[in-house]
Parts: C-alpha cells; sequence; structure tokens
C-alpha cells in the first residue's frame, strides 16, 4: 500500500470526494482517505503522477510520503512531522483575534439596543452609522476566517460542496441580506423617514455572521485538540526510536547516527540505555524492560544468544550485541507501521456514514433554500425566512458522521498497541470482535513449546538424583528435544553430565551407552519392557502419565530398572484462564494440532477448550477452519509456519508474536506478548471499540435527524421552539467534539479486566460431523450492504429462488448468507441473484 499526504480536507465530504476522484483511476484496485491522520492508502498499478493529478482536480493537494526515499531515521521524522498538531495553535490565533472584533460587534448590536449599554456620541441618532461599524466589524471577523469561504466556494466550484461550504453560505447570507438592509436603510434616511431607517435597524444579521463563523472556530479547535490526542499512542511509539547507537570497532566504543548501523555490526548497550536496533547477545546478562513493546513492565532477563528489541531498556549488566534487524526492519518500526498503515484503512462500518457523507451537503443545502422559500410563501418576511435557511446550513454537521469511526479505530489501536496487540488494518480490529469461533493452535501457542521435566519417578531402591544422574549422562549425547527437556532439568538441579561410551540411538525409540562397565537403557515403555523387567505398579503409572498428554522415559542400568521421568510440553499458565474468559464471552474454543488423539484430549482437558481436533497436518488445518467457518464467525490462533494457511483462510488471524515471520505476515492481530491471555484482550477492546463507534454513529445521525428539523422551523407552530443561526452554529461546534471526546473515553477502558464482559449466544459445534455425514452442503456469502430485516428478507427470497437451494440463513449484523444446497450450485449464480437485489457481494466461502 503507498501512503499519500492530502491537503485541504475539512470534513467528511472532502475525504468522500478524494475517495471517489482516485477510486476512477485506472489501476487502483482500493483507495482508503483518512480525514484524521490527513492521509490516503493506495492499492494497485496506478502511478502516482495519475493519483496526485485526480486529487488536484478534485480540488485538493497530495503528495507521496517518503517519495525521495529517505533513511529509516528521516521516515520518522517525516511520519512525526505528518502527526504534529498545526491545527490547534493556528485556530487558536483566529479565535482569540475573532472574539475580540466578535466583543465590539455584540456590545455595538445588543448591548445598547437590549441593555441600554452608552454608545459613542456620534451614533446617537444615527443608524447608518450604528450599521456601518457592524458591517466593517463582521467583514474583519470574515476576514481572519476567510479560509472556511476559500475552502467552502473551491469545493463548491468543484461540485463538491463540503461542511465549509455549509459555513460560508451562512455567513455570506447573513452579511448579503444586512448590507441590503443597510443600503434600504441609507435610502430612508435620506427620504428623512426616520421611522424606516430605525426599523431596518432590527433587520441587521451582522452580528450572526460573525458568531457563526467564531463559534465554528471554538468547535474545530475543540476538534483539532481532541483528535491531536487520538494519534498519541503513535505519536509516543516514534518517540521511542533511538537516534544513536554505540558500534565497537577494533575493540573501540563508537557512538553513531542509527542510520549507520549495518546489520552484522557489533554494539554495546549500557546500564540504563535503549537498545538501537534489534539483535542477538554475544556476551553479556542483564534484565531488559520491555515494556515499550510489549506493555509488560515486568523486565526479561537475557543471557547470550537471546535477542533483543529496538527502543526496549538494559536496566542492569553490561551487553555485547550483533545487530539483526535495522532501519525499517526493526520491531519497533514494524509496530509503528503496522499502527500506522492501520490508521489509513477503513472498516466496513464506515462506509454507511461514507456513503452519506457524499451526498450530505448537497442535500443540506437543498433543504435550506427549501426551507426559505416555504417560509416566504407561508406569508413570512424574507428576514425571518432566511434566518431559518441560514440556520439549517450552520447546524448540519458532516464531519460528526465522518469522524464517527476513524477516530475509535484510531484510539482503539492506539491502545492495543500499549498493550502489545497490533491490529494490522481496521477492519481486522472489527472483526476481532465478531468472533463467535477461536480455534488455538496447540503447540507454542496453548502450550509453551518447549518440552519440560514434569515428574520423576524412582523405582528399584533409586533416589531421585540418581534416577536424573543416569538419565543426564545418557542424553547428554542425543540430539533429540526430550534430550534438552532432561539435560535443562539436570542443570537445574546442578547436575554435570557423566561421561559414557559406546552411546547409540537404537530403532524403536531408544538410547544404550556404558557407564563403568554397567549397560545404561533409556527410551519408550515398548522400547524397555523388550529388553528389561518392568514392574507393574511403574507400568500402570507410565501408562497414565501417557494419558495425561506426557512422554514417558524409562531408564535401566546394568539391567535393573531404575524409574520413569515423564516430559511434556506444558501448557501456559495463563491458558485455561484464556479460554474460560472465551467461553465467557460466548465463544466457543476448538484446539488444533498434528498430535495424537490421546495426548491431544489431554492438553485439551487441562486447557478447558469446548473441542479438540487431532492428527491434523497443516492443510487439513485450513480445511477445519473452512469447516468451522460454516458455523460462525471465525478467529486462528497460531504462530508456526505450519499456521500460516488456516490463519490466512479464517475470518480473524491472530499470531502469537514469538512465532515465524510468515505467521505474522500471514495474520490479522500481532500478539506481541506470545500469552493467549491477549487473545479474550484482544476480542475485548474490539468490542469496546465496535461499540463506541455506534454510539458515535447514533450521536451523529440523532444530532442532524434532530437538528435540522428544528432548525428549519418544524416546530414553531406545535411548541414555539425556535432556532436564531447562533445557536445552530454553536451546537454545529459541540457535535464533532462530542464525538472526538467520546472515542478518547476508549483511553480508560481495560482491556484486562473480564468484569464487563458481555456473553453472545454460543454457535453449535456439535453439527459438523452430522453435516459431513448427511452429505448435505453450504455455503457462505459475505454480503455487504445490508441494514436491516427488511434487507435480509430480500436477499433470503432472491438465493431461494434459486434452483438447488433449499434453504437461506441471512443476517445483517454478521454480514452473511449461509446457503444449504441440495445441489452444486456455481458461485457466479450465487452471486448474482444478491447483487441483482443492489447488495455488494465481497466473498463464497
Amino acid at each position: 500500500m503507498e501512503q499519500y499526504n492530502v491537503t485541504g480536507m475539512s470534513c467528511a465530504a472532502c475525504s468522500a470526494r478524494v475517495e471517489k476522484a482516485v477510486s476512477k483511476v485506472p489501476g487502483v484496485s482500493s483507495v482508503s482517505v483518512s480525514l484524521l491522520t490527513n492521509s490516503m492508502g493506495v492499492e494497485g498499478t496506478a502511478s502516482e503522477a495519475a493519483i496526485v493529478r485526480a486529487v488536484e482536480e478534485a480540488g485538493y493537494g497530495a503528495s507521496l510520503k517518503g517519495a525521495a526515499k529517505p533513511s529509516a531515521a528521516a521516515k520518522l521524522a517525516e511520519d512525526e512531522e505528518a502527526l504534529k498538531d498545526r491545527e490547534t495553535p493556528a485556530l487558536k490565533r483566529r479565535l482569540f483575534a475573532s472574539l475580540g472584533f466578535l466583543g465590539a460587534l455584540m456590545y455595538l448590536s445588543m448591548g445598547h439596543s437590549m441593555w441600554g449599554w452608552p454608545l459613542p456620541q456620534f451614533f446617537d441618532g444615527n443608524p447608518v452609522a450604528a450599521g456601518l461599524a457592524q458591517m466593517i466589524l463582521a467583514a474583519v471577523v470574515m476576514l481572519i476566517n476567510k479560509k472556511f469561504f476559500t475552502s467552502g466556494f473551491k469545493g463548491l466550484m468543484h461540485g463538491a460542496p463540503n461542511m465549509d461550504t455549509l459555513v460560508a453560505l451562512g455567513s455570506a447570507a447573513s452579511f448579503a441580506y444586512s448590507v441590503a438592509a443597510l443600503f434600504l436603510m441609507t435610502g430612508a434616511q435620506a427620504r428623512g423617514d426616520a421611522a424606516a431607517a430605525a426599523h431596518y435597524l432590527h433587520e441587521f444579521y451582522f452580528e450572526s455572521a460573525a458568531m457563526i463563523l467564531t463559534l465554528i472556530t471554538v468547535g474545530k479547535m475543540l476538534e483539532a485538540r481532541s483528535k491531536g490526542r487520538t494519534t498519541d499512542a503513535l505519536k509516543g511509539l516514534m518517540k521511542l526510536a533511538p537516534q544513536t547507537a554505540t558500534l565497537l570497532r577494533d575493540g573501540a566504543e563508537t557512538v553513531v547516527p542509527i542510520d549507520r548501523v549495518q546489520v552484522g555490526d557489533e554494539f554495546a548497550v549500557h546500564p540504563g540505555e535503549n537498545v538501537p536496533v534489534d539483535g542477538v547477545i554475544l556476551d553479556g546478562h542483564s534484565a531488559v524492560n520491555e515494556a515499550a513493546l510489549t506493555g509488560e513492565s515486568v523486565p526479561v532477563d537475557k543471557a547470550p544468544g537471546d535477542k533483543v528489541s529496538a527502543a526496549t531498556v538494559n536496566q542492569s549488566g553490561y551487553l555485547r550485541c550483533r545487530a539483526a534487524r535495522v532501519g525499517e526492519d526493526t520491531t519497533l518500526s514494524q509496530i509503528i507501521r503496522m499502527v500506522s498503515d492501520a490508521a489509513a484503512t477503513k472498516a466496513p462500518i464506515a462506509k454507511v456514514a461514507d456513503k452519506v457523507s457524499g451526498v450530505f451537503v448537497p442535500a443540506v443545502i437543498a433543504i435550506a433554500l427549501a426551507t426559505i422559500a416555504v417560509w416566504w410563501l407561508l406569508g413570512e418576511e424574507f428576514g425571518f425566512a432566511l434566518a431559518r435557511g441560514i440556520s439549517v446550513l450552520v447546524i448540519s454537521c458532516p464531519c460528526a458522521l465522518g469522524l464517527a469511526t476513524p477516530v475509535a479505530i484510531m484510539v482503539g489501536n492506539g491502545m492495543g498497541a500499549r498493550h502489545g496487540i497490533l491490529f494490522k488494518t481496521a477492519a481486522s480490529l472489527e472483526a476481532a470482535g465478531r468472533v463467535q469461533i477461536v480455534a488455538l493452535d496447540k503447540t507454542g501457542t496453548i502450550t509453551s513449546g518447549e518440552p519440560e521435566v514434569t515428574d520423576l519417578l524412582p523405582a528399584g531402591g533409586a533416589s531421585e538424583r540418581e534416577l536424573l544422574e543416569l538419565a543426564c549422562a545418557l542424553e547428554s549425547k542425543s540430539e533429540h528435544p526430550l534430550a534438552r527437556a532432561v539435560m535443562r532439568k539436570s542443570r537445574d538441579e546442578g547436575l554435570t553430565a557423566a561421561e559414557v561410551g559406546d552411546f547409540r540411538a537404537l530403532p524403536g525409540n531408544g538410547l544404550t551407552a556404558t557407564l563403568n562397565g554397567e549397560e545404561l537403557l533409556g527410551g519408550s515403555l515398548a522400547f524397555i519392557a523388550g529388553r528389561a523387567a518392568v514392574p507393574e505398579e511403574m507400568n500402570a503409572k507410565a501408562e497414565a502419565l501417557a494419558g495425561q498428554g506426557k512422554t514417558p522415559l524409562l531408564f535401566t542400568r546394568g539391567g535393573r530398572f531404575m524409574g520413569v521421568i515423564a516430559v511434556a510440553d506444558t501448557i501456559k499458565e495463563d491458558s485455561p484462564q484464556a479460554v474460560k474468559e472465551l467461553q465467557d464471552m460466548g465463544i466457543r474454543v476448538v484446539m488444533l494440532t498434528g498430535d495424537n488423539e490421546r495426548t491431544a484430549r489431554a492438553i485439551g482437558a487441562q486447557a478447558g477448550v469446548d473441542q479438540v481436533v487431532a492428527g491434523v497436518l497443516p492443510d487439513g488445518k485450513e480445511a477445519v477452519i473452512r469447516e468451522l467457518q460454516r458455523r460462525g464467525k471465525t478467529a486462528m490462533v497460531g504462530d508456526g509456519i505450519n499456521d500460516a494457511p488456516a490463519l490466512t483462510r479464517a475470518d480473524t488471524g491472530i499470531a502469537i508474536g514469538a512465532g515465524t515471520d510468515v505467521a505474522i505476515d500471514a495474520a490479522d492481530v500481532v500478539l506481541m506478548n506470545s500469552r493467549l491471555s491477549d487473545v479474550p484482550a484482544a476480542v475485548r477492546l474490539s468490542r469496546a471499540t465496535l461499540r463506541n463507534i455506534h454510539e458515535n454513529l447514533f450521536w451523529a445521525f440523532f444530532y442532524n435527524v434532530v437538528g435540522i428539523p428544528l432548525a428549519a422551523g418544524a416546530w414553531i407552530s406545535l411548541l414555539g421552539w425556535k432556532m436564531s443561526p447562533m445557536f445552530g452554529a454553536a451546537a454545529m461546534s459541540l457535535s464533532s467534539f462530542c464525538v472526538v471526546s467520546n472515542a478518547l473515553r476508549l483511553n480508560f477502558f481495560d482491556l484486562r479486566s473480564a468484569k464487563k464482559d458481555k456473553k453472545i449466544r454460543p454457535v453449535g459445534l456439535d453439527q459438523i460431523e452430522s453435516e459431513k455425514e448427511n452429505g448435505s452442503m453450504t455455503k457462505t456469502l459475505n454480503v455487504e450492504g445490508m441494514m436491516c430485516g427488511h434487507c435480509e428478507a430480500r436477499v433470503k427470497k432472491a438465493l431461494e429462488a434459486v434452483e438447488g437451494v433449499a434453504s437461506a440463513e441471512v443476517s445483517h449484523e454478521k454480514g452473511t448468507a449461509v446457503v444449504t444446497l441440495s445441489k452444486d450450485v456455481p458461485d457466479a449464480v450465487l452471486k448474482k441473484a444478491v447483487e441483482d437485489q443492489d447488495y455488494a457481494v465481497t466473498a463464497v466461502k
């Protein structure tokens, strides 16, 4: 995705206009414009020149981010500069200047007439002079806020009116009508008609023209200030990037700019310093605080061979490291890129608001003109009718609609980044909250991925230490993962391996060697039982350990049975709690593994999952995900290369951060902490963000649905409610501010707390096998554009009219149509049936 900076946008109508213009460029496959960050993400083969030209022809400006291929540090500085809040200081200056002249105007226009405040003697009996003074003061305020007029009328001339157009039209209409009244007043005074001249003094709307601009500027400033806070998380990540590194050259330390560090360079990190780039420790031991990347405040002990990441803090010892990833390849840079890319994309839920925003401003202008015409035809004075029309213009707010989704997405995404949960796109942040089934890979996800010694069962009079010494001596020559587990346990107990001779690895999972003239044997129950007598009691214990998902290793010395050591890939401490939290949310949890049924079920029982699917090959995992998707929205959580196809197939792919790069690339969500408890946290955060978006959209729609009729005077005859243009402008100013402020509440959301979790209706998993048996076939269509039960009924009727479709289950909330087929029906036929009803089908599964 290529990212562009876009200038000149002031509201959602602007971003919709830019998006529409660029989407028409040949070669553009997708485009997403963010009003929040004034950026645009474009995918496709279109040239930079063609894209920039399309934006400029629409009346805006565009430039490619990082067009000159700057260094990583320069690019970071450019991105930081792009996020810098320049709007608030400029708006603050405009506001203070406007308030000064507006105060004088209000004193002159209302202070004297309403409260009898004194005026200079020059104005006594001279209404024309008072009118001229008001006109001059209003004109100064309009000049200070000329940006509304340049942007508004420019958009109008390009056929793309925006929020500034509404403000400019409202203010200009008030000013023009007042100037006309001033000319009529001058004529009346020239004729000596003092009564008529005094009457026209009450027809002035100069203070409304100035007040509208000032109040909108207040709202713009509050909005800009709040919008600046929504990108705090991203700016915070950028500030973490180290600027220098201490390289080791010819035994001497040299401090160099970060851009000069190359892969393979050796660098030093002293206590208290930040790690400059991603690397591997060559020498030294220390505790490293990785909170900047993972959100985990407890320092991690590091030793030679361990990896360190840029921006983490070395807290205690001296470290000598070799650079592994530099520049844009570091973990920190990837996190910044993910968060930035997510801000440049759009969530599906935003499309409704975008469609409304695209036609909103022209519709409001039409309503305002109709309001003026209706009131005038009903016999009201033109000034009264004009005031109602102006109120309609200035109360309408497309910005609240346009900001409802992106501000919540930005805050939610930043919140996730601070806790080590990275959503790659806005769509993935939305989709995570709609998950109904979570499929977990066993190794490295539910379990630690590293076998450990869990049980020591000595026999034949041997002690635990003697059994472990024997196992240590025998396993020291083996490269098997189970042998490494035994050796780690031995080191923890302070044992050293005795030197053995005649070491051999025998067929049938066994090892043999000699120690002090005695034969040592170690291996599986079947291997040892064929070579030595195993007591019945120990045989039963070995069987029981195997039933718990552990691997029993049996040992003999000189033909005498010495005991059993059980080794297992133990489940992570937080796995059972994470599974329970998911289940408490109404989410079904399925474990996928290539292990045998017995081991898999034992691990599954410990973790508390709803279903276990064992003996699954990599392509089999992808097939199981397909099957689960027929039951509901499915997320796949994994960490290995063999999980990549399933991660890609799932509705939401979640990669454990410590996993392979392939798995991380294939996923939609990345968990930096490698903790399973972050999965329910990610779902929780997504649900909270979705709730916030719904609240914002409700407020934005409700505000306009109620505000526009009120401004038009629809309630005057019934309730006597009448809104002046000034109050309309104040309401418009507050609407966007309220939406942005509501989104900022997400910063206080506790994504680790399960207290407020709401349980959705769980889907059934037991029907999967039965459908395989009865041979029925289903397909799931992802449908966009459905808004209500009526839409569901139309899609259902259209699908069930297709020959071969037995039934269709349609949900506008899920955006899916699940069809049960009595015979094979081509995807194209199903797709056409839905699209003929004016709904879009994005996928058929």
